[in-house]
C-alpha cells in the first residue's frame, strides 16, 4: 500500500503541491479572518462599539471569501504549473478577488449607513435634519453601489482581449450609438436626473408627509426611478420621480412637522359661544397631543338655520393633529348635548292661532 502511494506521488508531484498551496491559502485566509473578527468581538465587549458590531454584521460573510482569495493571490507564484494552466488559474483568482473586493466595498457602505443612523434617528420628534440627510444618503448609496458594480464587472470583462477589441469598436461608433440609446432610454435618463434633483433640492424627503392624488401618506422609499408612498391605511402608492418635478403636491413636513387643524361645529343661533370657547381651552389644556401654540374658537359662517363654529388647534405632527381633531370634535358635541341641548341644530316653524290670529314660533329638532 505504501509503495502504491509513493508511486502515485511520483506520478503527480505537481498536483499535490498545487492542492497543498490552495488548501494552505484557504486555511491562512480563514485564520486571518477569524483573528480579525475575534479581535473586533473582544473590542465590542470591552468598549460597546457600534462600529465593531456593524462591521461584524455586514462584513463577516464577505471576508470569508475575500481573505482566502487574497491569500491565494499572494501564494500563486509558488504553484509549479505550466504557463497556460498557471495563466488560467491566475485569471480566475484575479476575477474572484475583484468581485469579492467589490462586494466588500458595497457592504462597507452598509456599515457607514449604520453609523450615520446611530446619530440621526428618524423616530425622533424633530427629525427634519435626519430626513434631509437620509434622503441624500439613500440616493448616493444607490449610485455608489451601481458604480462599484459597473467598475468591477468592467475590470473583469476588459481583461479579455476580445472584449477590449469590442469596446474599441463601440467607441468608434459612439456618436450614433449615443443618439440611439438616448432616444430609447429617454424616460429612464430623465428619471435618473430627476432623482439627482430630488436628492439635493429635496422637495420631498424620506418620512415626509405628503398629500398626492388625494391620498395622505408618508414617503417610505425613494429609488432611482420611483417613490413609494405609504398611505395611512397601509396601502402603497408608487409614483415616478418625474411626478414630483412636474406636478403639484402637498408636503406637510417641508420645513417643520408642526401643523394647524380645525374641527367645525354647526349649531343653533342660541348657542353660548363664550361657554364653548372656554370648554375648548379646557379640553386642549388636558390633552397631551396639543403643543400649546394655537387655541381658538371663532364664528366663521352664518347660514339660514345654523352658524358655523371653527375650533382651531395645533399639534406637533400630522398624526397627533388628526387624533386631536377627532378628540375635540367628539367632546365638544358631548358638551353641547349635556349642557346646551337647545343649541343643537333645529328647524323652526311659524304657526298661527286661528282664534286669536297670533303667530307662534315652534322649534322642531
Amino acid at each position: 500500500m505504501k509503495e502504491q502511494f509513493a508511486e502515485l506521488l511520483a506520478q503527480f508531484p505537481d498536483g499535490f503541491v498545487v492542492l497543498g498551496v490552495l488548501l494552505g491559502g484557504l486555511a491562512l485566509g480563514l485564520l486571518v479572518k477569524w483573528l480579525l473578527f475575534a479581535g473586533l468581538r473582544a473590542y465590542d465587549r470591552r468598549e460597546d462599539s457600534a462600529a465593531a458590531r456593524s462591521v461584524i454584521l455586514h462584513l463577516r460573510r464577505t471576508s470569508t471569501f475575500f481573505f482566502p482569495i487574497l491569500a491565494w493571490s499572494v501564494l500563486l507564484p509558488l504553484l509549479p504549473l505550466p504557463p497556460k494552466p498557471f495563466e488560467v488559474l491566475r485569471r480566475v483568482v484575479e476575477f474572484m478577488l475583484i468581485l469579492s473586493f467589490a462586494w466588500g466595498l458595497i457592504k462597507t457602505l452598509d456599515v457607514v449607513q449604520d453609523l450615520i443612523q446611530r446619530f440621526y434617528q428618524l423616530e425622533s420628534g424633530d427629525n427634519l435634519r435626519a430626513r434631509k440627510l437620509f434622503t441624500q444618503l439613500q440616493f448616493v448609496k444607490r449610485v455608489a453601489v451601481g458604480l462599484i458594480g459597473f467598475v468591477a464587472v468592467g475590470l473583469v470583462l476588459m481583461s479579455f482581449a476580445t472584449v477590449r477589441r469590442l469596446g474599441t469598436g463601440l467607441l468608434t461608433s459612439a456618436g450614433i450609438a449615443s443618439v440611439i440609446v438616448g432616444f430609447a432610454a429617454q424616460r429612464s435618463i430623465s428619471n435618473l436626473l430627476a432623482g439627482f434633483q430630488l436628492a439635493f433640492t429635496q422637495p420631498i424627503r424620506l418620512d415626509d408627509v405628503l398629500v398626492v392624488e388625494g391620498e395622505w401618506g408618508r414617503v417610505e422609499e425613494i429609488t432611482f426611478t420611483y417613490v413609494v408612498l405609504k398611505i395611512w391605511d397601509e396601502r402603497r402608492l408608487v409614483l415616478p420621480l418625474n411626478y414630483f418635478i412636474e406636478k403639484p403636491f402637498q408636503n406637510w413636513t417641508r420645513s417643520s412637522a408642526q401643523l394647524l387643524g380645525t374641527a367645525f361645529l354647526y349649531v343653533d343661533y342660541t348657542v353660548p359661544v363664550d361657554a364653548l370657547r372656554t370648554e375648548l381651552s379646557r379640553l386642549l389644556a388636558d390633552n397631551p397631543l396639543w403643543d400649546q401654540r394655537v387655541c381658538a374658537l371663532q364664528v366663521t359662517d352664518s347660514k339660514e338655520r345654523t352658524i358655523e363654529l371653527r375650533c382651531l388647534m395645533s399639534a406637533a405632527n400630522a398624526s397627533a393633529l388628526f387624533d386631536l381633531r377627532c378628540y375635540v370634535r367628539e367632546h365638544m358635541m358631548a358638551f353641547l348635548q349635556a349642557n346646551y341641548p337647545e343649541s343643537l341644530p333645529r328647524t323652526r316653524a311659524l304657526l298661527q292661532d286661528e282664534g286669536t290670529g297670533k303667530n307662534m314660533v315652534v322649534g322642531i329638532k
